[in-house]
């Protein structure tokens, strides 16, 4: 993935996850069908909803293509790429030690299937035969230790 696609991810806002999310679900649609399936969703306007879809193009998330006069939207990164990038993004500005608790809320707090779960633990499982007893703060410098 491309740095400018890694910038542009972490600065996707709520409105534009939610627009992305649909791409990826239909693959590419026209702007109209985009704009009818966000306003069954939410009370946007036609004019958010196109300034939305010139900010993804504009960050490189979306491209587009004309055909018979209308644009056709398509994602030029993966919903998985995404997401995986997002949650990098907001984890390499974590404390290090505190990590650990984040992942044990967010397990505690996602619906997960049956599938998940496995696969969780099988993670883990090979995470625990090189895991260390205590994973040091990064926050300060010097070694000191944040609370």
């Amino acid at each position: 993935m491309s740095e400018s696609v890694q910038d542009s991810i972490q600065e996707i806002t709520p409105a534009e996850w939610e627009l992305m999310r649909i791409v990826w679900t239909k693959g590419q649609l026209y702007s109209r069908e985009l704009i009818d399936l966000l306003q069954e969703k939410r009370s946007w306007s036609d004019s958010t909803i196109k300034t939305l879809l010139r900010r993804l193009v504009k960050k490189g998330l979306l491209k587009t293509e004309k055909r018979d006069r209308r644009f056709l939207y398509t994602a030029t990164i993966s919903e998985s790429e995404a997401m995986n990038g997002s949650a990098e993004q907001l984890f390499d500005h974590l404390c290090a030690m505190k990590k650990g608790a984040t992942l044990l809320n967010l397990v505690e707090h996602v619906t997960l299937t049956q599938t998940d779960i496995q696969n969780l633990q099988a993670a883990l499982n090979e995470k625990a035969k090189t895991a260390p007893e205590e994973v040091a703060c990064d926050c300060l410098p010097n070694g000191e230790q944040c609370d």
